[in-house]
């Protein structure tokens, strides 16, 4: 249905749904594996550019939502921009989910509108509003994954914690899971992009933030395929290539992957003293950069991919 309607439509307009539901506003066929929705989603009052990576075929496919980091893309995700992601899943037969936005947003519902960043209700949009969307038009399933690097891999295992039945695995890719722990790293990153971390969980200590942090809802991810990985800071073989945010890589990816290294573990071992398994991958060198996450995103794939039947 889906590669029949875009086929006729190639930049489609789609027929308005109830006012109170998500719907998609335009969808553009970017190429035959790879499609741009804008979503006009009711909780944050905006249109949100999801990008799309699908089989050119279809047949019913389960989906893997991947997120961006602190610094996502304007014009689509940095996983397209920066890694082969698009190539590497070519062959797969998953709908690839690849929001678009959300500086600093942790992905998450914010309890305040923020003056620098607006409306911030990305749980609701990403757990709620999109996921029918993407079932309905691109021959999804139901069977549902979620991942992310950095800002992204600890929302991940955030939405995942909070939404459990929606997710059959979760990944980080160089992400800290356990939101105490990375409590003053997440309040600069966004009091660094301008926004005011007040607005997001509220006051440190306050109810919210345990109830955002996977360290304390563990026990919820029991049954799940979890895949972590962190490098150890060390200056590794991908330094020097062109990447976004190449300098910040350089003067900072290091001390940054060493702090998300000494989570990772702190993190590990925390499901271990419950009994919930997880693949942690400690991938040796290397920064808090994009060639790494290429790498292991390739590497987490065998672990992903059989839990959702990909």
């Amino acid at each position: 249905m889906l590669t029949f309607a875009l086929a006729l439509l190639g930049s489609a307009m789609i027929a308005p749904a109830p006012a109170s539901a998500a719907q998609i506003e335009r969808l553009d066929r970017l190429t035959p594996t790879r499609s741009a929705m804008f979503v006009y989603s009711p909780a944050m009052g905006r249109t949100i550019q999801v990008q799309v990576l699908h089989p050119a075929g279809g047949g019913p496919r389960p989906a893997y939502y991947l997120l961006d980091g602190l610094d996502p893309g304007l014009s689509q995700s940095t996983w397209t921009n920066a890694t082969d992601a698009e190539r590497f899943f070519a062959g797969s037969n998953v709908n690839v989910v690849l929001p678009v936005g959300g500086q600093a947003s942790y992905y998450t519902d914010w309890q305040q509108d923020d003056p620098r960043f607006g409306r911030y209700r990305w749980e609701t949009f990403l757990t709620e509003e999109l996921p029918p969307l993407i079932d309905g038009w691109f021959n999804g399933n139901g069977v549902n994954a979620i991942g992310g690097l950095s800002m992204g891999g600890n929302a991940a295992f955030i939405l995942a914690a909070r939404n459990p039945w929606l997710y059959r695995a979760v990944a980080g890719y160089s992400a800290c899971p356990d939101t105490g722990l990375a409590m003053g790293a997440v309040m600069f990153s966004i009091a660094n992009r301008g926004g005011d971390p007040l607005n997001m969980w509220g006051a440190p200590g306050s109810p919210a933030w345990a109830e955002h942090d996977p360290a304390q809802l563990a026990e919820r991810l029991r049954g799940k395929t979890i895949y972590l990985s962190s490098g150890t800071g060390i200056p590794g073989p991908h330094e020097t290539e062109i990447k976004p945010q190449l300098a910040e890589n350089i003067f900072l990816g290091g001390p940054v992957e060493v702090g998300v290294n000494t989570c990772v573990a702190a993190f590990e071992q925390r499901l271990r003293g419950l009994g919930i398994p997880a693949r942690v991958d400690y991938s040796g060198t290397g920064t808090h950069s994009w060639s790494y996450w290429q790498d292991t995103l390739h590497a987490s794939w065998p672990t992903i991919a059989p839990a959702i039947g990909a």
